[in-house]
């Protein structure tokens, strides 16, 4: 069932939001050779409690971590762990912060030192494609207007979009209905209402954008070694448009 939620309700999770979002503005400092995802989601936990907030994966369906953090062909669900990072490494760090009650999920993928003409181009159309989808998730549009914008964009750029992890409702748990491909028509899927709150979270892939799981039976990785970027916000439907809960751009402080 898909739900709307209350002022208070995405009031709150914009409160999770806001931590959430200066805790990745933090975590981009860190991105240097010789760290390891291991310490950063060490600090990431330390931050998260500093605020009054937790992570809300740790414990969820046996997960081990405050983060997910998943390394250049790793798609989504990497384990943090004591392998250092090197330049030119690509790392998506995804967290969902729980603060009071409210809920907030964003991922954002990072490059370790400085980036190649081919990172950078990988880094922005994923980027360009989460704000595409955006744009259009708005009252009276439809799921699949949503996916088409990012398929659209994203292929057209030469790159492919994961078809095997979608964003999601997101309110009192995790992971609520609807799901939010990245891929598909215009016109399908259900409507976008005034009060839902969703993930959008594109997963670009530089190759084929078909994944295989690791023995872990968390993670996802591309099934020709490509590397796979992705960015993710919290959002809220709105009648005068798409509203981004987890922004790094405000100047809001916490």
């Amino acid at each position: 069932m898909i739900t709307r939620k209350s002022k208070r309700e995405i009031e709150m999770m914009h409160e999770a939001g806001k931590v959430l979002a200066k805790c990745h503005k933090e975590i981009a400092k860190m991105m240097k050779p010789g760290i390891t995802t291991k310490e950063i989601d060490q600090f990431v936990e330390k931050f998260l409690k500093q605020h009054g907030a937790t992570p809300e994966q740790k414990g969820y369906n046996g997960y081990e971590y405050a983060t997910c953090a998943s390394i250049n062909d790793e798609i989504c669900h990497g384990f943090p762990r004591n392998e250092k990072l090197v330049q030119g490494d690509l790392v998506t760090i995804d967290m969902v912060v729980n603060l009071n009650g409210g809920l907030a999920d964003s991922a954002w993928t990072y490059v370790v030192g400085e980036a190649d003409e081919k990172t950078e181009k990988l880094l922005e159309v994923t980027k360009t494609s989460l704000y595409k989808g955006i744009e259009q998730a708005i009252h009276g549009n439809r799921i699949g207007d949503i996916g088409h914008a990012i398929q659209q964009y994203a292929e057209g750029e030469g790159f492919s979009v994961v078809r095997d992890f979608t964003g999601h409702g997101i309110g009192r748990t995790i992971h609520e209905e609807p799901h939010i491909p990245h891929y598909g028509l215009p016109g399908k899927g259900p409507r976008l209402k005034e009060g839902m709150v969703v993930t959008i979270e594109p997963m670009i892939n530089e190759g084929d954008w078909k994944s295989k799981m690791d023995d872990n039976g968390w993670t996802a990785r591309t099934i020709d070694g490509g590397r796979s970027a992705q960015f993710e916000h919290t959002i809220v439907i709105t009648k005068e448009g798409p509203v981004i809960l987890t922004d790094q751009d405000t100047e809001e402080s916490i």
